[in-house]
């Protein structure tokens, strides 16, 4: 299946913006030796509010533009993304790479940990609407009660304000939708979302006096991409960790939060979608 895929072929990521860096920061830390290229989709960011279709023809785009590379596996670092078109997606792709997407390691990892267990899950719009949370844990027969709650605005506010104080404000008014207050666990169903993760728990800690665990999943799909490349035989282990950033459209925020996720200069290059 694989057998024409190489080692030192890199790794393709890709999300609206910078959400998908944080799923990005832990690959690396996973696999400090892969080639890694990024692909943030800035000139159409958020995708928690656009069309199933038009999600669909971006994400197209882009797995264009990694096959090209060529990437020996593809990880849609986005829910939005994941929901809306990972079916589409894995039938282009096909045998031509790998395929991760962070809504079933995510999932499995739900099942393993917190069965019997209800689980609050805070997400884009489209993600919510999607129901796909519920479904795969339907599907696994998983003895979990889902609460889904849209908090549509937060990618945008986190895009614009990263982990500023600021933030604090929106999420009080979005967790505070009582059926988030009864649940064991809260998974972070945006990648966006654990760039503020500490103010979560914090609004958790002092507002709800109650102990809940808040799952970021990036260190969970960073290990399910190791998984996939162990098992194919894919892992690099001589590479030089080089890494190149993409952007649909330039833009000053992207370019200061991407500095705080890695401990290098960081260089990004504009790549017009619909060039």
């Amino acid at each position: 299946m694989t057998s024409y895929l190489k080692p030192e072929y890199p790794i393709g990521i890709f999300d609206s913006g910078i959400g998908g860096l944080t799923v990005a920061s832990a690959v690396v830390k996973a696999l400090p030796k892969e080639k890694i290229i990024y692909f943030g989709d800035t000139a159409h960011l958020p995708y928690g509010d656009k069309s199933t279709a038009a999600i669909q023809a971006y994400v197209i785009k882009i797995i264009q533009l990694l096959l090209e590379q060529p990437c020996k596996l593809i990880l849609i670092a986005c829910n939005s993304a994941t929901a809306a078109a990972f079916e589409l997606v894995k039938e282009y792709v096909g045998v031509k790479a790998l395929l991760v997407n962070v809504i079933d390691p995510a999932v499995h990892y739900l099942h393993q940990h917190f069965a019997g267990k209800r689980v609050g899950l805070i997400a884009t719009r489209q993600t919510v609407n999607s129901a796909i949370y519920e479904r795969k844990i339907k599907a696994l027969h998983a003895d979990i009660t889902p609460v889904s709650h849209a908090t549509n605005l937060l990618a945008s506010a986190i895009e614009e304000f990263g982990n500023h104080p600021v933030m604090d404000s929106l999420l009080a008014t979005y967790l505070a939708e009582e059926t988030l207050h009864t649940v064991d666990a809260l998974l972070l169903a945006c990648t966006h979302y654990p760039v503020v993760k500490e103010r979560i728990q914090a609004y958790y800690t002092s507002r709800v006096n109650k102990a809940v665990t808040i799952i970021d999943s990036s260190d969970i799909v960073a290990e399910a991409v190791k998984q996939q490349l162990e098992k194919a035989n894919l892992l690099n282990l001589d590479g030089d960790g080089q890494k190149r950033f993409y952007l649909s459209d330039y833009t000053e925020s992207f370019n200061q939060n991407a500095r705080l996720f890695f401990e290098e200069p960081i260089h990004l290059q504009h790549y017009s979608l619909w060039d």
